[in-house]
């Protein structure tokens, strides 16, 4: 299914792309709401995270089990693992780094973590090298 919209920025230019995933009854784009209800709530039902609601009733609303929380999962892997804060921002489709950083502080790791994984590594491969009696045997 085609759509047209200012897909880089709210006002700008129109462009028209193929969406990937469209509603069952090919109306339109799926909508972040029924995924959320339709697909995701039901995946952490069964996977033990969120009870099963009553029939009638709704999944537990809460911002920390709806999609947007992979969104949050993904800026902390990417911190974690020393991405920056622009290269984050432009994945998430933020135009301003500094709009990310304010999200995102939370998740970025300390520097006493980053020194000690720093350090650890340093001794893990510093332990990974053959040089005890055995090497001095071996020549």
């Amino acid at each position: 299914m085609a759509v047209t919209l200012p897909w880089l920025r709210p006002n700008g230019t129109l462009i028209t792309k193929q969406l990937l995933f469209t509603r069952a009854d090919s109306s339109g784009a799926v909508r972040r709401t029924d995924f959320n209800t339709r697909v995701w709530k039901p995946a952490l039902v069964k996977a033990g995270v969120l009870p099963q609601p009553r029939p009638g009733e709704r999944h537990q609303a809460a911002r920390e089990h709806g999609m947007h929380a992979l969104r949050h999962f993904y800026a902390s892997v990417l911190l974690d693992a020393g991405e920056s804060i622009k290269a984050l921002s432009t994945y998430l489709g933020h135009s301003d780094p500094g709009f990310t950083m304010r999200v995102y502080t939370h998740l970025m790791p300390s520097s006493e973590g980053r020194t000690r994984k720093a350090v650890n590594s340093m001794y893990e491969a510093l332990a990974a090298t053959a040089d005890g009696p055995q090497t001095a045997q071996g020549a």
